[in-house]
């Protein structure tokens, strides 16, 4: 997967940020190529060599158009996560949110909704629910070219923040 400066694309785990620049740098007497990527929430700076795309997991935001399978995933109210012992359930979530993958974060956000309306979250439990809605609400913003306000209050439809 190619990227030009100027497109925005999500570094798993870390949310939807812009390539600055691409530069060759020598490392260990090697010449590479590297995507300068900042992540937008946080500003901060990540090298990512070029021939490593794939490896790290960047990947180009979702269309417009995938937005309504997130929305699909949001408004199921079936799942068998929850049931589990919690530990399992956080590596589960950990895992789907270092993933990368959009509709596992949307997973993460909607099974956490779920059992908040069961039971008060736990710290950890809490903290993924918040970084399941960040990277959730940015990435669609951006995908939709609205406000992170706008997304917010479409997701408050399916979801209880």
């Amino acid at each position: 997967m190619k990227f030009k400066k100027g497109d925005k694309a999500v570094y798993p785990g870390h949310g939807v940020g812009v390539i600055e620049s691409i530069e060759k740098r020598n490392i260990s007497g090697v010449r590479q190529e590297f995507y300068v990527f900042r992540i937008l929430d946080s500003e901060t700076k990540i090298f990512i060599p070029v021939n490593n795309v794939e490896q790290v997991g960047l990947r180009k935001v979702i269309s417009s158009r995938e937005v309504d399978d997130i929305y699909k995933i949001l408004r199921r109210k079936k799942t068998t996560e929850n049931n589990q012992p919690w530990n399992r359930r956080y590596r589960l979530y950990m895992e789907k949110l270092k993933s990368g993958s959009i509709y596992e974060i949307a997973e993460v956000l909607r099974n956490l909704s779920l059992l908040k309306n069961d039971k008060t979250l736990s710290f950890g439990e809490r903290r993924m629910f918040d970084t399941a809605r960040s990277l959730l609400v940015k990435e669609i913003s951006i995908a939709k070219r609205v406000s992170e306000e706008k997304v917010e209050k479409d997701i408050s439809r399916y979801i209880n923040f």
